[in-house]
């Protein structure tokens, strides 16, 4: 297969742009303020945007986030911020959405000399070509952040482009990449029903509101894709064999008897846990490629001395196996949920840019 290409370097920044105004984009305005306030030099905050409508900052964020929350329903065929106020060369966008139809747009703006910020993990973790698309489209001049799409701005992503950028080979990434899930594990000891812990990891935000999201594997397989790319591993979704803990009856199950049916969780869970216990090993949810054995995603019992089990709460933990670290690989730690460090870590890429962008 054909490495994935690597893109040229960038254009000039300009104004800010946001695409999401749920928790996550309510916690960028909040790091944006704070910034501002500490005199921080960001780019000037233009407009913002939901699926309802598209609102440009006149001086208050919070009263234009909350005037894009209570807009009535959208009726255009096209969504609001492709209707409203238009983008041009040198703007960044900040893309805190989980939308399929924003992503699909990564490449156009790219093309457009728009930068992109991003959280969504389905431009780089989606399909393949519009993977590929992304990487091409930056030759134009733009720039592409998205730190924030795995570990939650941990400098994964980074370290291995840089690495492979210097010449280094990725033989394998093996890493516990969901914050929800983690949390999950280092909870449950057998002193509770999982379905219990999966219920309160929700209410508390650290699942999404049906939980099989999470527990299903898809939201690791994303980020596995993309740090698979960034190594230079062309991998597809089909690529990657993921081990769902989502049993079947709760899979059929319809939202609003998800809730009802966690209890499926438990007996399964209980089952791995008492036999990792038994062999002096942890649980932990992993998501692995290796360039010579594929890819895959599920639950393994690890032993203690392995270096994913030393975290706590929604520490994300990876580690990296290359030529230099073939020994030993190279172990990055450090909180991987919550839309406070994911909003650190999108504007920690709208500085970078802006930076660049000045110097340039």
């Amino acid at each position: 297969m054909t490495p994935i290409r690597t893109p040229a370097p960038a254009a000039h920044g300009g104004r800010i742009a946001l695409l999401g105004t749920g928790v996550v984009g309510s916690a960028v305005v909040a790091r944006y303020r704070q910034l501002v306030d500490k005199g921080v030099p960001l780019p000037p905050f233009a407009w913002l945007s939901n699926s309802r409508a598209q609102v440009s900052n006149t001086g208050s964020l919070d009263e234009a986030i909350a005037q894009a929350r209570s807009a009535p329903r959208h009726q255009g065929t096209m969504p609001p911020w492709a209707e409203g106020e238009s983008l041009a060369r040198g703007d960044i966008v900040i893309d805190a959405t989980a939308s399929d139809t924003v992503a699909g747009w990564h490449p156009e703006w790219l093309h457009r000399g728009i930068h992109v910020v991003t959280a969504n993990k389905l431009g780089n973790g989606g399909d393949l070509a519009r993977a590929q698309a992304i990487v091409d489209a930056q030759r134009d001049g733009a720039r592409y952040g998205d730190s924030a799409t795995v570990g939650a701005g941990l400098p994964l992503l980074r370290l291995i482009r840089e690495l492979v950028a210097g010449g280094d080979r990725i033989h394998a990434v093996e890493g516990v990449l969901s914050g929800s899930l983690a949390w999950l594990l280092s909870r449950y000891d057998d002193t509770r029903p999982f379905s219990d812990l999966v219920r309160e990891a929700r209410d508390a935000g650290y699942a999404e509101p049906d939980p099989r999201q999470d527990l299903s594997g898809e939201d690791v397989r994303r980020k596995l894709l993309i740090l698979a790319r960034a190594s230079g591993l062309p991998l597809e979704a089909r690529d990657i064999t993921v081990s769902s803990l989502v049993p079947q009856a709760l899979q059929d199950a319809p939202v609003d008897a998800v809730d009802a049916q966690l209890t499926a969780l438990d007996k399964p869970l209980r089952e791995r846990f008492v036999n990792a216990y038994r062999n002096d090993a942890r649980l932990c949810f992993v998501g692995r490629f290796d360039a010579e054995r594929g890819a895959s995603v599920g639950l393994r019992a690890l032993p203690l001395s392995h270096p994913l089990v030393s975290g706590h709460g929604t520490d994300n933990r990876a580690a990296i196996f290359s030529d230099r670290y073939s020994d030993q690989p190279l172990v990055i730690q450090g909180p991987g949920a919550g839309a406070k460090v994911t909003a650190a870590a999108l504007l920690d890429d709208v500085l970078r840019i802006a930076r660049v962008s000045a110097a340039g």
